[in-house]
């Protein structure tokens, strides 16, 4: 793809993450959890935030690193928006980025962001922030005449001590700039694929739980803690990316096949570290079903886990109800048992594990140290994996890529991209690992405190960032701020 293509696309990314980290293996041995399991279907971290720090705080720390470190002009930005699931203000959002922004460049002695600038926020579970990329590109393309674009995807993983969602945590932010001439990858929107079905219970934060007997009975404090259902979920994750990709596949007139042969890297949204494996081998395992040409190894693998071959053909061309049974009362089941089964196995078949080392070995061990992000999860990992492909002398140019987001409830994307000529010049500015450097490692006194919002005892004073400086108390018919964040932003020891 030639520097003049006509995609937008992004020309810098910049990664935040709170620099307080719990290891897993330290997080295993407090709650006498298996190390080898965790390692291996999680990672090996995850960062909490501090006091001082929210979603919005995160976000305008990643965007002005962006800001700064590619030398953009705030004047020529026309659109800032934030993708998230966990904001805290209902009626605010991107605007409370622009805020701080404002803030820091004037004290940097720049220009404040545009006066005429966009500034939505985008809600749909951990699809938010590829919403927000989409728009962003549209901005690009469309009316924004030459201006630039920033999008930031900032989330807070947070779960209940002792549930099972509990080592699936992090905190952390990613920031891209958009133009029309991108600088570091190019996003073919046209051959984008779109997939949503309502799945109701499937991941939620309805607001009703916060007043609910028996909700989050391990902690007394205001949470954000998710209601889920981890087996139903994942089913949902699995049947809807499924949808948005072999949509992708269609535009682009290949077969799954032809396609898993050629692309260069593949990135998924990332809760934890399998379930971009678990996606991966379903999709391949329905590929090997809707090629005839590849029936034959389709029917040793089901010789393997002694399944229907049928079945899978069946399953394949089936368009099931998962929400249907839960209307109904019943407990949510996997109407893809056959498929499921012959992706399990292809997970220890080497010429499919030889695959994924393959198309998904960019990045994947450093974003390992990450945890959860939501939204931010599918952009880190790219970050990351254009950083790595630095590192490591990758040749990227031109070559296709695709990216698989995927929001609960729920919805999906599957969208084309590649690197432009000169990608290395943009990937050098990134710093994803210069974001993970310095962490403070907790103990378990110090992590439970600061889950459950208690004082905790951490040498930590922050430098160099934004923070809540306090929160208005007033609610006067005169005047109210009642819960209103005001932020500070600390140059002087920047």
């Amino acid at each position: 793809m030639s520097s003049n293509s006509p995609h937008a696309g992004v020309s810098a990314m910049s990664v935040y993450v709170p620099r307080l980290r719990v290891s897993l293996e330290s997080w295993c041995q407090w709650t006498d959890n298996s190390w080898d399991k965790i390692q291996n279907v999680v990672g090996r971290s995850f960062r909490v935030c501090n006091s001082h720090e929210n979603v919005y705080t995160m976000a305008a720390n990643a965007a002005l690193r962006l800001i700064l470190d590619n030398d953009v002009d705030p004047r020529q930005v026309g659109f800032l928006g934030l993708g998230t699931e966990s904001s805290t203000d209902n009626a605010a959002g991107a605007v409370i980025v622009r805020g701080m922004l404002d803030l820091a460049l004037r004290k940097l002695g720049k220009p404040p962001l545009a006066r005429h600038l966009e500034v939505p926020e985008f809600k749909h579970a951990c699809l938010g922030g590829v919403y927000a990329l989409k728009s962003a590109l549209r901005f690009a393309q469309c009316d924004g005449r030459g201006r630039l674009a920033i999008v930031v995807s900032s989330d807070v993983a947070e779960y209940e001590r002792g549930s099972t969602g509990e080592q699936t945590q992090g905190a952390g932010a990613v920031a891209m700039l958009v133009e029309a001439e991108p600088k570091l990858f190019a996003v073919d929107l046209v051959n984008s694929a779109s997939a949503s079905d309502y799945r109701g219970p499937d991941f939620r934060k309805p607001f009703a739980r916060h007043f609910t007997d028996g909700y989050a009975p391990n902690t007394e404090r205001l949470s954000d803690f998710p209601v889920f259902s981890g087996k139903y979920s994942t089913v949902s994750y699995l049947d809807e990316t499924v949808h948005a990709v072999e949509g992708m596949l269609s535009k682009l007139g290949v077969s799954a096949g032809q396609y898993y042969e050629s692309v260069q890297a593949l990135f998924f949204h990332r809760p934890y570290h399998l379930m971009p494996v678990q996606a991966m081998s379903f999709l391949y395992a329905r590929g090997l079903a809707r090629g005839d040409n590849h029936h034959a190894e389709l029917r040793t693998l089901c010789e393997r886990v002694e399944v229907s071959f049928d079945d899978v053909l069946s399953e394949t061309a089936s368009v099931p109800d998962l929400y249907g049974p839960i209307l109904r009362g019943d407990l949510p089941s996997n109407p893809y048992e056959a498929t499921s089964k012959v992706a399990s196995a292809l997970r220890k078949h080497r010429p499919f594990l030889d695959l994924l080392d393959e198309k998904m070995r960019l990045g994947s061990e450093s974003v390992k140290d990450l945890g959860n992000l939501y939204s931010a999860a599918l952009p880190a990992w790219i970050a990351a994996g254009f950083e790595q492909a630095l590192l490591d002398g990758v040749e990227l140019t031109g070559l296709p890529m695709v990216a698989v987001g995927y929001g609960s409830g729920d919805a999906a994307e599957a969208i084309p991209f590649s690197a432009v000529p000169g990608w290395r010049t943009a990937a050098h500015r990134i710093g994803f690992h210069r974001a993970l450097s310095n962490p403070i490692d907790l103990d378990q006194a110090q992590y439970e405190a600061i889950h459950d919002r208690r004082e905790a005892d951490v040498e930590y004073e922050p430098r160099g960032e934004f923070r809540i400086a306090r929160i208005g108390s007033q609610y006067e018919p005169a005047f109210q701020d009642l819960g209103v964040e005001y932020y500070e932003y600390d140059i002087e020891s920047a």
